[in-house]
């Protein structure tokens, strides 16, 4: 029998072979967010306003993507790890229904909530007619995303990350190409402002999706997926989701807290909000391949945990700090001495220049130590512990940033309020560092 990759080549390759395409895809990915809002930002500050508005949910439908997907990753790798093959079978196929019925949920919320959703967040009726349309379009195409995330994530269990990176690079490809004709009409297509930017949206996402169900077919012969496999079963739900629902929980606080946070923005401008949405576009493209990094890390840990090879999950850890750190460090570089460049591409107004510049800088401190807790928070998924990178997450977005950030717009002086991030970050990583150490001695020390 052939021998899984995971768990004979040396680690330093492992991580770049897994983890390299995953990030190339995640940064393709990020592009295609920033060529959105750029395009967008060519129709106007209201437009951007409104699909800044609209992030947090098109964040929580990756929430509940991710999340599972996270899950299914996790639990495949280790049925395989320990050779039992009917269980990743199962596993996957399970997987695959359950982001089926989850897209479901989503498109019912686009048909009944949209609107609803807008007129809590602006007065302001151009901005909830542009931002409902917008919401009611990538939630009604989300089968999508859940798609291509369900079949980017069986392929990285098997460590088949080229594939994941051709089908993400193609998908973003289109939904770049598909933008510009689409928000202003080229080619003699119809000019649909931000209807545009979802309809090329939800198009990438489908071409992707196509792709990862044939890469699945034609080259991933670890596993077999099939129709009689996806009846629900517990067992397999509960594992699941017992690594995926921390995940999914993770993420959507990242949606809650970016709602909650346009509210305090509110009280100053929509231009704040404006920048705002631009910032989270910004610093997706650093954080993305660190998060790919993270894709790659999970399969890894999770398959020599399950085959008990110790010293290999260690290297794994370090290698991931080493490249996570690094990644982050270039994003304080950049943020810290080019913020106008960066804003420039989004046809910002004087106003948003004034926040932006002073905002950029302030925010990037937190890029110092972030790469820390995103990888103790990979290793603790893959660990089994998906609970702790919950309770880190829950601490970090709601206990300690919102709070801080509400108490400092009380100083009516908005460049204070960005002094949220690197404070939540500190806090963070003193409490990642001491699960980290807790789970060290429990799983890791004696691990045979």
């Amino acid at each position: 029998m052939q021998k899984n990759k995971m768990g004979i080549l040396p680690i330093g390759r492992l991580v770049i072979t897994m983890s390299l395409p995953i990030m190339i895809s995640m940064l393709v990915q990020a592009l295609y967010n920033v060529v959105d809002s750029m395009f967008v930002a060519q129709v106007g500050e209201k437009a951007l306003t409104a699909v800044s508005l609209a992030f947090p949910i098109q964040n929580l439908m990756i929430a509940f993507a991710t999340g599972t997907g996270v899950g299914i990753n996790a639990i495949v790798a280790r049925h395989l790890g320990a050779k039992e093959q009917e269980d990743a079978n199962k596993s996957a196929s399970i997987g695959l229904m359950l982001l089926i019925l989850t897209s479901l949920m989503f498109v019912i919320i686009g048909f009944t909530c949209s609107h609803y959703f807008f007129q809590v967040q602006s007065k302001d009726p151009e901005i909830v007619e542009l931002g409902t349309k917008y919401m009611q379009i990538v939630t009604i195409g989300s089968l999508g995303i859940f798609m291509e995330i369900a079949f980017e994530r069986i392929l990285q269990a098997t460590g088949r990350t080229i594939q994941t990176m051709i089908m993400q690079c193609c998908g973003a490809l289109t939904n770049i190409i598909l933008d510009p004709i689409l928000i202003f009409g080229l080619f003699g297509m119809p000019k649909l402002g931000v209807a545009g930017a979802a309809f090329a949206t939800i198009i990438g996402q489908f071409v992707a999706a196509s792709l990862g169900l044939l890469f699945n077919h034609k080259y991933n012969h670890d596993l077999t997926i099939s129709i009689d496999r996806m009846k629900l079963k517990f067992k397999y739900v509960r594992a699941i989701y017992g690594i995926g629902i921390p995940s999914i929980i993770m993420a959507s606080i990242s949606s809650l807290m970016t709602f909650l946070f346009n509210q305090i923005l509110a009280k100053f401008s929509a231009t704040a909000i404006a920048f705002f949405g631009v910032y989270m576009k910004l610093q997706s493209f650093i954080f993305m391949p660190v998060f790919g990094l993270n894709n790659g890390l999970v399969p890894i840990i999770s398959y020599n945990y399950g085959a008990k090879l110790q010293p290999r999950i260690m290297k794994t850890i370090k290698t991931g700090l080493l490249f996570g750190q690094g990644i982050l460090l270039i994003g304080f570089i950049l943020f810290t001495f080019f913020p106008k460049q960066l804003l420039m591409i989004f046809n910002p107004s004087p106003e948003m220049l004034k926040i932006g510049i002073i905002g950029l800088k302030i925010i990037a401190l937190h890029f110092l130590i972030a790469g820390i807790n995103i990888v103790l928070s990979s290793v603790f998924q893959a660990l089994g512990h998906g609970v702790i990178s919950m309770i880190l997450s829950i601490v970090r977005q709601l206990v300690v940033l919102l709070p801080v950030a509400y108490l400092l717009s009380f100083t009516n002086n908005i460049n204070l309020i960005w002094f949220c991030c690197p404070i939540a970050e500190v806090v963070t990583i003193v409490l990642s560092l001491y699960f980290y150490r807790k789970i060290y001695n429990q799983d890791l020390a004696n691990l045979a």
